[in-house]
This record gives structure tokens, sequence and C-alpha cells, in this order.
């Protein structure tokens, strides 16, 4: 058949169209629900860090960290954006309710600083920030006019920090004291002064902190300042637990008090501790019954001291059993260390008598041996000045001029030891005086 250019039709699947309409279905909601004013939303306010959740139906969607104008139980403050709450949390800067409840319960329930009676009436101006600039400049010397009267009436209370809202309806004074003080001509002075309702609140030592402090020693800042909102008490079983120091001076804050963080592991230090057997307790090890001398909480390990061989072995808490229940095993005895022979250099004259190799000494010579000499046993480096004997075999020289044959050389025996243990000398050698004549 002929073949024709004619395009071939492009014909589209279904589920292919499906799958791109449900996308741009998916894109149209995340982006209705990013246009959307959220229903509620959740400030950080007052000196105290206080949270709430209050309605917001403005028309500025505030985003997290802006600052809102709040009207809260205190009066019209700033506060500043933590979250938004939506039903369906569609978006990474907003929660669910639910979860925000449940975060609320894990932190200290009834305890957290936590307020729903308010409203969020608008995102801050440029006004409304400088108006609380200047209210918090003013706050220094408003504390020290207090401080002044405070000192003037005789009270025994320290003014921590002064506080005045946005609105001016109000202004708080932190103070601390060991006892309860009767603060009512206090108040009479401080409202010509004020021009507000006074209210007076009495703080302990780490809220005092929470007001005041900056960093800590770690380089962070405060965790009463910036999340910890509910500031339970620490003891010192936590420290002793966490096998911390024991020094006052570097366990505590700036607060005086046992730091806050003990507090964050000590669930989990007590949690791994019931799995620990008690001290001096009889266990069972692979390697038999033994007695818990200590134990580790992080690792896990405990010290036994065994009972066969009063051995110590580090044995997991896995591994141990009731005692009874494992097989004891001997320890292996350690090998006998295997002691080598001393060596000595080569060259020493001493030699020892059980090692024969070692008596063999080399011979050197000065000249080439000459016929007939007997190839012997020899110090090479002892050599005889005496001269030589007058009687020479007939064709020798004796001397050792020019012209005359090699002089032969001397060789030495060495003194044996008797059968009684006495040192003696052995037969001379021939040719040597007082040598009996050969044959």
């Amino acid at each position: 058949m002929p073949q024709t250019d004619r395009p071939v039709p492009i014909t589209p699947l279904p589920q292919f169209e499906a799958d791109v309409a449900e996308l741009e279905a998916e894109r149209e909601r995340a982006e209705a629900i990013l246009r959307s004013v959220p229903s509620t939303v959740v400030v950080k306010f007052g000196a105290m860090r206080m949270v709430g959740e209050f309605p917001y139906a403005g028309d500025v969607r505030p985003g997290c960290g802006s600052r809102l104008v709040c009207r809260t139980h205190r009066g019209t403050e700033l506060g500043e954006l933590l979250t938004s709450t939506c039903p369906n949390a569609g978006c990474g800067s907003s929660v669910t309710r639910k979860e925000m409840l449940e975060y609320i319960e894990a932190s200290g329930g009834r305890q957290y600083p936590f307020h729903a009676d308010g409203k969020a009436l608008r995102v801050a101006t440029k006004e409304d920030m400088d108006r609380q600039a200047k209210i918090e400049a003013e706050a220094p010397e408003m504390l020290r006019a207090a401080s002044e009267i405070v000192k003037r009436l005789g009270l025994d209370m320290t003014l921590v920090q002064a506080e005045q809202i946005l609105g001016g309806e109000r202004t708080t004074l932190y103070y601390t004291s060991e006892d309860r003080i009767d603060f009512r001509a206090l108040i009479q002075e401080l409202r010509p002064i004020v021009h507000a309702r006074v209210e007076m609140r009495q703080v302990g030592a780490r809220d005092e902190a929470r007001l005041t402090a900056d960093y800590e020693r770690c380089g962070q800042y405060c965790c009463c300042k910036s999340f910890l909102k509910v500031l339970k008490p620490v003891s010192m079983k936590s420290a002793k637990v966490q096998k911390a120091t024991l020094d006052p001076l570097k366990i505590s804050g700036r607060c005086g008090r046992l730091m806050c963080c003990l507090r964050y592991e000590d669930q989990t230090y007590d949690d791994l501790r019931k799995n620990l057997p008690h001290r001096k307790s009889k266990v069972g090890t692979p390697e038999g019954d033994g007695i818990v001398i200590e134990s580790q909480i992080l690792t896990q390990l405990v010290l036994v001291s065994l009972d066969a061989d009063e051995r110590r072995i580090a044995v997991p808490v896995e591994d141990l059993t009731e005692p009874g229940l494992a097989p004891p095993k001997r320890a292996p005895e350690p090998a006998p260390r295997r002691r080598e022979p001393e060596r000595r250099p080569e060259g020493d004259g001493q030699g020892d008598a059980n090692a024969p190799s070692k008596k063999k000494r080399r011979r050197r010579r000065r000249g080439p041996r000459t016929e007939g000499e007997p190839a012997g046993e020899g110090n090479a480096t002892e050599h005889t000045d005496r001269p030589a004997p007058q009687n020479n075999a007939p064709g020798e020289n004796a001397g050792s001029g020019e012209g005359g044959a090699p002089r032969k050389k001397r060789r030495r025996r060495r003194r044996r030891r008797g059968p009684g243990g006495g040192g003696g000398e052995g037969p001379s050698a021939p040719g040597s005086p007082g040598a009996p004549p050969a044959g």
C-alpha cells in the first residue's frame, strides 16, 4: 500500500486527564487556604509571656511573628502571633485546634497560662509600635519612683519590674517578698504618678529570672523566658540520678535554684532505672551467678562480681537471668609465659658449657697456612710473643727474615678442668718446650 504523510492523531487517555484535573483542583484548594483569613490566632502577650487564642476578623492575613493589637482580660495590649488555627491545618504555619489543646495539656494542663477570653483587633501599625516603645522606655523611671516609695514606707519587699499595657488601663508591679505585704499605702501614693489602675503581683525566684534574665551559661536564651511556661520545682534527686555534679554553683541557674533542664530527662532516667536490678542483689549471668555491685542507667550495663572466682564483669541488662538458671562457666586459666633463652652476641669470649657451638672460636692467620701444619681450634685474638724453639726441623728456617719461610704461630691449649674440679693443664702441644717426644 502506498504510504501517506498524514499526521498520526493523538488521543488523550482518560486516566491521564483525570490526574491532571485532580492536581489542578488540589492546587486551587491550597491557594484558597493561603488566601483565607484564619478563624482564630494564637498570640503571646505580657511580660510573663502568657498565651491566648483569640478570634480574628481582619482583612489582612498576618504571618508568624506579626504584632497584633489584642483585647485581653487586662485591657488593650500588644501581642505577637505564634500561629493560626485552621480546621484542616492546610498550610505549614497553622495547626488544628485539637493539636494546640493537646500541646497545652502535655505542657502543664491547667497550670499553663492559657486564655481564651479576648479578641485580636487588627495588625499593629507604626503608630502602635511607636507608642509601645515609648511605654517601655518609661518603665524604668516608674520602677525607680515606686522603689523610693517602698523604701520610705519601710516595706519588706523588692520591686522587680513595672509593666504598662498599650491602652493604659492597668499598670502591673511585680515584686518579691518572703512574707505577706500590706501595700495599700503604696498604691495610694502610686495612683497620682501612674494615672492608671495599679496591680501588685508577687512572684518567686524563677519568675523573677523570667522577667529579668537573658542568657544562661549554656549560651542559649533562658528556657523560662523563651518557651517554658510552667516552672515546676526541681529536686536534688534528679541531679543525683543523672550522675551530675552536686556543686550548687554548677547546677543552679540565674534564679539561684536548680536548673530547669534537670527536669527534662528526669522521666527518661526513671523509666530506664526501673530495668536495672538493685545493688547487692543476686543475679544470674552467662558466666555464672553473682552479686550486683554497680549499674549504669544510660548504657544499661550492670557490674557483677561472680561467686565462683570473684571476677568482676559488665553484663547487659538483657543478658541477666534469675540466679541458678545459667550454668557457671569457669574462667580460662592464663597460659604460662614462655621464657625465651638469653641470646649473646657473637664473638663473646664467655661461652656456655652446655652449648658446644658457642665454644668455637675463629682463628685468624697473618699469613697462609704452611704445609704440614695441623688445623685445630685456636683463639684468633690471642698471639704468643715467645721466641721460637731452637730445635727446628731440618730444612726449615728458624728466622722470619727476608727470603726465609714464614714463622709459625704458636697455639695455646685451653685449660680444662680435671675431674676433681681443680684446674690443670692438659698435654702440651707437640713441638712445644717440655713436651714428650712424639712416637
